[in-house]
């Protein structure tokens, strides 16, 4: 039998490439950096500089795929966010260009972003504050998320989005950021109602005093609660209320603590690929 958890993995990982879409390619000497659906690409073999393969599109200069990523929301495919994102062909590897994140899943591109633990050691055990999600989130509207997450900026470390990202979704200090400990990289390919959605997260823990409180800063979140770990697992085995990719950090996180042992964890650490 499937364990309750796994099936938040299968459900990020329920892609299956190329499953239809044609290979997106980006240079001179062309790099695979993204998918595209048979549609998508209709639109995207009319831009200027672009060649199609035998098994995909090619854009010759990097440096126009803002633009083509604007001709393709005109056509009905993606947003405009106002947030630009690197384009990578590995995830270490150097910026080849940027595109705005709304347009990131209807090209396949990989997305990086961070997320984090916020952990208060108690007499009864661990706490993880858990955020509630704004109402008026387009994306996952009222879902449980962590203290901090957000996607990295282009021209941005990991590092940097963690401490930005703090001070602006939960007010926390920069010194108080920066004791956050990376513990874990996570990566799926899900399909969703905006696309491929090819994430890699960066997850740390980030131990907090009983004393601190976080606090809504920029809007994004509607308020912060404190709960048990244990009441986190229990949620995340039987329900739905953490946004999708969260389930996959907390799972990692109830490994690492000690709440999902023996085979069942081994099992887990390998589907989410931390093993």
């Amino acid at each position: 039998m499937e364990s309750s958890f796994a099936r938040h993995i299968a459900a990020c990982n329920n892609a299956r490439l190329p499953g239809g879409r044609l290979a997106f390619r980006l240079g001179a000497e062309p790099v695979p950096v993204g998918w595209l659906l048979p549609a998508v690409a209709a639109v995207a073999r009319r831009f200027p500089g672009v060649a199609a393969t035998t098994d995909g599109l090619t854009l010759a200069d990097p440096l126009n795929l803002p633009d083509l990523a604007r001709a393709l929301v005109a056509a009905g495919f993606g947003r405009i966010r106002r947030e630009a994102f690197d384009v990578r062909a590995q995830p270490d590897g150097p910026a080849l260009a940027w595109v705005d994140r709304g347009v990131l899943p209807v090209l396949g591109i990989q997305a990086q972003g961070v997320h984090v633990n916020g952990l208060v050691a108690g007499p009864d055990g661990p706490k993880l504050w858990v955020a509630v999600r704004a109402a008026n989130k387009q994306l996952d509207p009222n879902k449980l998320d962590h203290i901090v997450a957000g996607g990295i900026s282009a021209g941005m470390t990991p590092w940097q989005t963690l401490l930005k990202e703090a001070g602006e979704e939960a007010a926390i200090p920069p010194e108080l950021a920066a004791r956050a400990v990376p513990v874990a990289r996570i990566g799926y390919a899900m399909e969703r109602s905006e696309g491929l959605r090819r994430d890699l997260l960066h997850c740390y823990d980030l131990d907090l005093p009983d004393s601190f409180i976080p606090h809504p800063a920029d809007g994004e979140v509607a308020r912060f609660e404190l709960w048990p770990l244990a009441r986190a697992l229990a949620e995340v085995r039987r329900g739905d209320a953490f946004k999708f990719n969260v389930n996959l950090v907390l799972i990692d996180l109830f490994i690492r603590s000690g709440l999902i042992v023996g085979a069942e964890a081994a099992a887990l650490r390998a589907a989410l690929g931390t093993a």
